[in-house]
């Protein structure tokens, strides 16, 4: 309506005052409104001309759109496991810090296994002791095999030594026996030495890794344990909390609630564009913006990067051959702007609807000297009519409340 106004006045308005005192043509008499569609036919075509022209100048170098808004990301309260609730230490709208017990899952089992896992540990140890008692026992054993040895070596150099002499006090079958003897009591030794070597290797190798998959076990099982107590993974406001005592969770598909963190956009809002624009949105641009949630306030943007790729091309591979035409709906651009004034959108609520505007400007091509005229004249054009969306924004802004509260009564 403001552009139909806006070009009335350069062509239906001298249309009719052309006819009325060059023609002397009246409204009421020679134009009525019957007529007036002759009468006034050059001024009412040139007028829908210039009104189509117009819009579609204002909408394609300064877009507007009402896809806007501040996304935030929520954290999904769940255990890293099954279970059944025990007790709850939150409620919904309670402000938690990383590491504040959240809720705890009945942990009787895994206080089992703890307890198994920890006598085991202690099992493991005691038998540390018990293997120094048989390695005394073997270590003595040794010796007694050395001594008799030792004894059966001596009685038999003794015997061989007379038998050598040639007395008739020891018979050569006296001699092999004591030989026979010291064989056998090599045998014992050599024998106690590996029940030793069996105890110190029980004692070096065997025990230690037992103890060691012992306390593998216990941290295990205390890690398990660990799990049925959930905390709070950042700081942020319980929402969404409905969980009772006795309640099964299931980290796929019952989460507990969620958990909003304080830092929001920082400044950054995501806007979605025509496609017809996206020749024309670049980084650095200017333009304005009003929310719901912050009523008769136009805030200064400016965008601070364009992706470019749009949604509707995305895919996950699956079973199915996608077919073009299931995306018949075309995607906006997605553009993201910030705010010009740090701390200028602090009072906009996150997830807001909003209406914003980017304006081209053409300022550093209309000081190029190498800039003709009639180009140089529509790029003057081009910047001027940005004023008419700019009024336009600021008409919806002093709509918003009207059109939410009272006409559509939402």
């Amino acid at each position: 309506m403001l552009e139909l106004l806006f070009c009335a006045t350069f062509t239906l308005l001298p249309d009719y005052l052309y006819r009325r005192f060059k023609q002397g043509k009246r409204l009421g008499k020679e134009i009525t409104l019957f007529s007036v569609w002759y009468e006034l036919r050059i001024g009412l075509t040139t007028c829908l001309m210039l009104t189509i022209a117009l819009i579609t100048v204002v909408f394609y170098y300064h877009p507007s759109t009402t896809n806007v808004t501040s996304f935030f990301r929520t954290v999904s309260i769940l255990p890293e496991g099954n279970g059944r609730v025990k007790e709850i230490f939150v409620t919904t709208n309670s402000q938690v810090k990383t590491g504040d017990v959240l809720f705890t899952l009945d942990d009787r089992t895994q206080k089992a296994a703890v307890e198994s896992a920890s006598k085991r540990v202690t099992e493991v140890e005691a038998q540390f002791a018990l293997a120094e008692a048989d390695k005394a026992v073997a270590k003595g054993g040794v010796d007694q095999a050395m001594g008799a040895l030792q004894q059966a070596i001596d009685e038999y150099e003794v015997r061989k030594q007379l038998l050598d002499e040639g007395s008739a006090a020891v018979s050569p079958r006296d001699v092999e026996k004591l030989q026979n003897t010291v064989d056998s009591r090599e045998g014992a030794l050599e024998a106690a030495e590996a029940q030793l070597f069996a105890v110190q290797t029980r004692i070096d190798v065997s025990l230690p890794a037992q103890l060691e998959t012992a306390k593998a076990s216990l941290v295990e099982a205390e890690t398990a344990l660990s799990k049925m107590t959930v905390y709070a993974g950042v700081d942020g406001v319980v929402q969404q909390f409905a969980l009772q005592v006795g309640d099964i969770v299931n980290p796929f598909m019952r989460p507990a609630g969620l958990l909003v963190p304080p830092e929001f956009s920082d400044g950054f809002f995501q806007a979605g564009f025509n496609q017809l624009n996206s020749q024309v949105i670049k980084e650095g641009m200017i333009g304005e913006m009003t929310c719901l949630s912050l009523p008769f306030v136009i805030l200064p943007m400016r965008v601070q990067a364009v992706p470019p790729v749009l949604a509707a091309g995305q895919f996950r591979p699956t079973d199915q051959l996608l077919d073009v035409q299931d995306r018949a709906r075309p995607a906006t651009v997605p553009v993201l702007v910030e705010e010009v004034f740090e701390g200028s959108t602090d009072r906009i609520a996150p997830g807001s609807k909003c209406i914003l505007n980017l304006y081209t400007d053409n300022h550093d091509k209309l000081a190029n000297e190498d800039v003709g005229f009639w180009e140089g004249l529509y790029l003057h054009m081009v910047d001027t009519v940005g004023l008419v969306h700019a009024l336009i924004l600021r008409i919806q802004t002093m709509m918003l409340p009207i059109n939410g509260l009272v006409l559509t009564g939402h």
